[in-house]
């Protein structure tokens, strides 16, 4: 079975950091691209980034661009979100997802993590 396992979210303050990872068993890691994804209270889910395992080939949402960055350790199968200077309007629960093509639409996407929460204070 295809698992993603979310992990790394918490509360932290206005301004700080948080580091997410996404493990990834199951399947065929350098044939996938991982994206990550977030859904606020009341709102639709809404895609961050995604990276190519197989290349490091990335892709960001505006709203993740000088904030966020995506990478992937292969020999983990690992793939992680720094986020750096959050903001309020960042707190959703963040998922991972594995699908096959370079985009963060989320449709797109077969295999989904639990999610993990991140909530940020002000």
């Amino acid at each position: 079975d295809v698992q993603l396992q979310a992990s790394g979210g918490g509360l932290v303050q206005v301004g700080g950091s948080l580091r997410l990872s996404c493990v990834a068993s199951g399947l065929a890691f350098d044939d996938y691209v991982i994206g990550w994804f977030r859904q606020a209270p009341g709102k639709e889910r809404e895609g961050v980034s995604c990276i190519s395992s197989s290349d490091g080939y990335t892709v960001d949402a505006d709203s993740a661009k000088g904030r966020f960055t995506i990478s992937s350790d292969t020999a983990k199968n690992t793939v992680y979100l720094e986020m750096n200077s959050l903001k309020p309007d960042n707190t959703a629960v963040y998922y991972c997802a594995a699908g096959p093509v370079r985009e963060t639409a989320s449709a797109l996407y077969d295999y989904w993590g639990q999610g993990t929460l991140v909530t940020v204070s002000s």
